[in-house]
């Protein structure tokens, strides 16, 4: 039978969208986050949802369909309505403040950008968005579709706190409005459900104090019919082929192995095509499921099948095969179209192989 597949959340966006994605300009290089969130903001002020809807189901169908037809198990929606996938959700919520935003410097002083603030207590607005999404793109298949959410550390920081006196209350109050929507997507059929939580890998010692905590309480009320999903990255390249890009430290997994392995989330997704982890860390994960990130996204060179059959089979030296789940390390928009299917292709062929 081989092992499972799945992508974890954005798939190049085709250029009849009216707007890029946050992480590419025209130059192949990093958009700046300030300039993506105030084109979009007007885009969205110009444009209604009647006009877009069409553009944006064409996108997610030929996400989907892209996915499918290379042999991914659980798809993504592609994340083809989002310019990008933290801020698209926080335009969703009560409290943040998209006209006046607050210069940030973030990353160890990687990245510096403009970005939403919060300006009053963070709170669902009533009505749900992403049960649309999930409906849509769930449409295109008969296989189970993921859908993806920011976790509470994540958007805090890559937002700007203006009102919160600590970062603790700041997530709880975050993972509750994450949980309303999250429990809808539930209630809509959806049984993949993923949050992505890059800065458990970056801020170790805040996940482990109230992190962990936060993501559990994201999942609050939701059935065990549902896959709990977490995603942790370890950084993001600036551009394709960026040899030099700010990574989280090595032994950041093995200090929340533990903690996210005893936790209620069934998957956990970690990075290993660009930068192989030491086998050891497998053994730390006694009862989730892995997805392993088996191609990297930040390179245009394509893992052939027997290379990403060999590192797979060291891996299963360590860990059952049937908690390990492939997918490609991260978020595949940075690749362009032609790229990404041809890695997620070779991904899939090395599944069955193993």
């Amino acid at each position: 039978m081989g092992l499972t597949t799945t992508c974890l959340g954005a798939f190049p966006k085709p250029d009849y969208l009216p707007f890029k994605d946050w992480f590419t300009r025209d130059d192949g290089m990093t958009s700046e986050g300030g300039e993506v969130t105030r084109e979009y903001s007007k885009l969205m002020a110009q444009m209604d949802d009647e006009a877009l809807a069409p553009l944006f189901e064409r996108a997610t169908r030929e996400a989907v369909e892209a996915q499918v037809n290379v042999g991914i198990d659980v798809p993504s929606d592609g994340e083809q309505r989002r310019e990008n996938y933290i801020h698209y959700h926080c335009r969703h919520l009560e409290g943040f403040d998209f006209d006046q935003l607050t210069h940030r410097v973030l990353r160890d002083g990687a990245y510096e950008t403009d970005l939403p603030t919060i300006r009053s207590r963070i709170a669902p607005r009533g009505e749900h968005f992403l049960t649309r999404d999930f409906e849509v793109a769930q449409a295109f298949t008969d296989r189970p579709v993921k859908l993806t959410v920011p976790g509470p550390l994540t958007i805090t920081d890559t937002t700007a706190n203006a009102y919160y006196s600590d970062e603790r209350s700041l997530a709880f109050d975050l993972a509750d409005a994450l949980n309303y929507e999250i429990r809808a997507l539930a209630d809509a059929g959806c049984r993949f459900i993923q949050v992505d939580e890059p800065l458990f890998a970056r801020k170790v010692d805040a996940a482990l104090d109230y992190g962990v905590e936060a993501l559990e309480r994201c999942f609050d009320g939701v059935s065990d019919e549902v896959t709990r999903v977490m995603h942790m990255c370890c950084g993001y390249p600036n551009y394709l082929d960026d040899e030099e890009y700010h990574k989280a430290e090595r032994d950041c997994y093995f200090r929340l192995a533990d903690a996210v392995d005893r936790s209620s989330i069934h998957q956990i997704s970690i990075e290993d095509a660009h930068r192989y982890n030491d086998n050891a860390l497998f053994e730390r994960f006694s009862r989730s499921t892995l997805i392993f990130g088996a191609v990297a996204i930040a390179k245009s060179r394509v893992e052939p099948v027997e290379e990403i059959v060999a590192r797979v089979r060291s891996v299963l030296e360590h860990i059952d095969a049937d908690r390990l789940v492939l997918a490609p390390d991260c978020g595949l928009g940075i690749l362009g179209h032609d790229l990404a299917v041809e890695k997620l292709r070779n991904l899939c062929a090395a599944a069955a192989e193993c």
